[in-house]
């Protein structure tokens, strides 16, 4: 048998100490989740700086929403949507679109260009496509649904979709194709999915 072991007497400052220590430790622990939960529920002290160049589409929005009927998609996306037919600023997206998508050098097979147009090309802009762009998806655009989520009047714009189908980020016309690529590697680089 092993005889009992006399544990020693602690005062009472040392369990004072104690109890801060634990205090202390907590709050070390919690305090910085708590911070950071108000911060979001109440929004203060939140930058207004930002790292990407289009306009941040975080409510949720997906494929569907926009009114792009498109199949099980596994890579990100480089959307170009016209709603009047694709005339001289869409076929200049989609042409960006597409250099983007090469300017991506070894992350190219994670993504992908597409086109979501509401009319059909022209006869001579359908061959151009069929000929320079083959790696170019198509899709239909339905026109009620892309005027729900964008304002109307509003051209040929550049989406980026994630793999999930959810829309991202959007430039208009006259973004710039290096802010586009930049914002684009950016994802890819932070995402783990496609």
């Amino acid at each position: 048998m092993n005889p009992a072991i006399a544990l020693p007497e602690v005062s009472p400052s040392q369990r004072r100490r104690g109890r801060w220590q634990l205090i202390l430790l907590l709050a070390v622990v919690i305090g910085p989740m708590v911070l950071a939960s108000a911060m979001y529920q109440w929004r203060f002290w939140v930058p207004e700086s930002r790292s990407y160049h289009g306009e941040l589409l975080g409510n949720g929005q997906t494929l569907a929403d926009l009114g792009v009927v498109a199949g099980e998609q596994a890579r990100w996306q480089l959307l170009v949507t016209a709603p009047q037919g694709c005339e001289a600023d869409c076929q200049q997206l989609v042409f960006l679109a597409r250099q983007i998508h090469i300017g991506l050098n070894r992350d190219a097979s994670r993504a992908a260009h597409a086109l979501a147009s509401a009319l059909p090309p022209s006869a001579d802009y359908d061959a151009q496509l069929r000929r320079e762009y083959p790696q170019l998806g198509r899709f239909q655009l339905q026109l009620q649904a892309y005027q729900r989520l964008v304002e109307q009047g509003a051209g040929a714009q550049l989406w980026i979709v994630d793999p999930h189908g959810n829309l991202v980020l959007r430039y208009d016309t006259g973004s710039k194709g290096k802010a586009i690529l930049d914002d684009l590697r950016h994802l890819l680089k932070i995402s783990q999915i496609g």
